[in-house]
């Protein structure tokens, strides 16, 4: 304990006096109300009074004394042979000590910034602790490869060295960004330079610092609708006047779109969420050119490309703009299971270092280790494998979910099969509030998540969205039978 009691007798007020006579007196003090406010806990060892006289710079005898009038008030017990301790408190001693008056103060006002998030936490339990089934957005949990996973982080322990453990790159580490360009030209057809890569937490994270490096107060933003939620939470906290931009059978209806001086568009083009639409080649280049017209960045959030798109697989907007006005999101969180935390971004050059900014004063960077047992996962093939693996899985899944949830709810609750990725809408009849319903299956430890809370305007369609690929097709059979038991006594 002695290495930082000269710390705690100094914030006690020890040496804060004049007549350094009485020296003993004010240090008998300060370890008196380092007791009292609990800075020294019972029965702690205080120093021998040798090493804590060196260690002040005063008398071994001016210790002693201190200590002994210690002893005496019975804060301090002495034990021949052993030292002294700090004693058991006295609590009337204690109250009478600290009789003193604290003026009751007003905490400073909360920014409108912070505000406005707050009044913006919204929908989807997507953090409750309840049950997997059937939360959207979940891949195949049960099928992730974790011996390949802890044999690839036992080999990076293994093998590190004292200097990585240190600060690391904030756009992260570059065996990294040049496995994940190299895996986007084989998947995607995406050619890029790994210098425009940036590791990120996810495509929240990334959409964060790309709407902080654009977005002021009124600047006008254009979101699908419906839409991912938590994009339009992010932009309505940063107070930008959003517009709404319908969708049809071929994506987001460009020509309809409103707003006169967009800065950024966001859109979802494999598989528009949470519809599961395509949005398709000539619509894409539609978007290109108005975007062009309009001096407007696109946000391509392309997080679920490898579920809805891999066999038929439609250009990125990305790899068709020639004017580098396109930011590419993806994500690992729903390859592998979210709480890996990595996703990537492909920004054009005259943002790179604006981000960058950002970045370095917020959060930093990703945690090196994990980054590097990704890179490792690609490059050792396991990723392409597994893969490979989850599409499998995940269309077994949904055939499975879609047949028995059929032969379940018949036609209480109508499914759109045709739709792809991870999630499926089920339509409700129209005296059903998706919004009750959804409370309502929360509570018997099922989730759905209300339709109605992805529209930002306009009608809001009525139905519930459901995840099927992160549990097993005995536990969806299950589920999905108890769902219609328990739809049964909530419309009743």
């Amino acid at each position: 304990m002695h290495f930082n009691i000269k710390n705690i007798l100094r914030t006690h007020g020890f040496g804060n006096i004049d007549d350094y006579k009485n020296i003993y007196v004010n240090l008998y003090n300060a370890i008196r109300e380092a007791i009292i406010t609990k800075s020294l806990d019972e029965n702690i060892k205080l120093p021998p009074s040798r090493i804590l006289a060196i260690d002040l710079e005063v008398s071994r005898s001016t210790i002693l004394k201190a200590y002994d009038l210690l002893v005496l008030e019975k804060y301090v017990k002495s034990i021949p042979g052993s030292g002294y301790y700090i004693a058991v408190s006295n609590k009337e001693k204690i109250q009478y000590n600290l009789n003193i008056e604290i003026i009751q103060g007003k905490y400073p006002k909360i920014s409108k910034r912070g505000s406005a998030f707050k009044k913006n936490i919204q929908i989807i339990n997507s953090t409750s602790n309840r049950g997997i089934a059937f939360r959207p957005g979940l891949p195949p949990l049960d099928i992730f490869p974790v011996k390949q996973w802890k044999k690839l982080t036992n080999d990076y322990w293994h093998t590190s060295r004292p200097s990585e453990l240190s600060y690391s790159n904030t756009i992260g580490i570059g065996c990294l960004r040049d496995n994940i360009s190299n895996y986007l030209k084989i998947c995607r057809n995406i050619e890029c330079d790994s210098d425009q890569i940036i590791i990120t937490t996810g495509s929240l994270h990334s959409l964060s610092l790309i709407a902080d490096s654009l977005i002021d107060k009124e600047d006008e933003v254009v979101l699908e609708n419906p839409t991912y939620p938590y994009a339009y939470n992010l932009f309505n906290g940063l107070r930008a006047n959003i517009y709404a931009a319908s969708i049809d059978a071929e994506g987001i209806i460009v020509k309809n779109i409103k707003s006169k001086s967009p800065k950024l568009v966001y859109t979802t083009p494999s598989n528009q969420y949470p519809t599961g639409i395509k949005m398709s080649y000539n619509r894409r280049i539609e978007l290109l050119n108005w975007a062009a017209n309009k001096n407007t960045i696109i946000i391509e959030d392309d997080y679920d490309h490898e579920f809805s798109n891999w066999e038929n697989p439609i250009s990125s907007i990305f790899s068709l703009d020639k004017q580098e006005r396109t930011v590419y999101l993806g994500t690992f969180n729903k390859l592998l299971h979210p709480s890996i935390r990595l996703g990537y971004m492909i920004v054009p050059y005259y943002l790179l270092d604006t981000i960058t900014a950002l970045y370095q004063h917020s959060s930093r960077f990703v945690s090196p280790s994990t980054q590097k047992i990704l890179s490792d996962f690609i490059e050792q093939n396991y990723l392409n494998k597994h893969l490979r693996h989850v599409i499998e899985v995940s269309k077994e899944r949904r055939e499975v979910f879609l047949e028995s949830f059929s032969n379940n709810f018949e036609q209480d609750i109508l499914i759109d099969s045709s739709n792809t990725g991870l999630q499926i809408i089920g339509t409700l009849r129209d005296h059903v509030d998706d919004v009750l319903l959804s409370n309502f299956y929360d509570k018997k430890n099922i989730t759905v998540h209300p339709f109605s809370n992805y529209f930002i305007e306009g009608k809001k369609q009525n139905g519930i969205v459901m995840g099927y690929s992160s549990v097993n097709t005995k536990a969806i059979k299950d589920t999905i039978y108890r769902m219609s038991q328990e739809y049964k006594s909530f419309i009743n």
